[in-house]
């Protein structure tokens, strides 16, 4: 463990044996989880800050149309609508892996290259 989680821990105990932390609206239920497996964990924060500023990411956007194509498709009773939807979800099912793989590439090489810098600031 590093130093800075070590005193964020303290404080957050510290704060729970003075009561600080008993009126806090949401006490004692459970906290509401954001799906975000799918973003590397080095950009979930940025998602996050996005997300509340009303920005939802192009391949956000494109995986909820997938997935909408994909329940019309499992639904549709007519072959002709059911292929042309079939081709809808494709060309989003391949428009959505480009950006993951551009994601995966450009990530990595920048992360990497201030990864050092970004550690020495700390």
């Amino acid at each position: 463990m590093d130093f800075a989680f070590m005193m964020a821990e303290q404080r957050i105990k510290d704060a729970i044996q003075k009561g600080d932390l008993d009126h806090l609206p949401g006490k004692g239920k459970p906290l509401k989880l954001e799906e975000l497996s799918t973003v590397p964990q080095e950009l979930r924060m940025g998602y996050k800050i996005l997300k509340n500023a009303g920005y939802v990411p192009e391949e956000v956007q494109l995986k909820k149309e997938m997935m909408s194509i994909q329940d019309l498709i499992d639904l549709c009773q007519n072959p002709e609508e059911k292929e042309t939807l079939k081709k809808k979800w494709t060309e989003k099912s391949l428009r959505f892996n480009s950006l993951m793989e551009k994601r995966r590439m450009s990530s990595s090489s920048a992360f990497g290259m201030y990864r050092d810098k970004i550690y020495k600031k700390f």
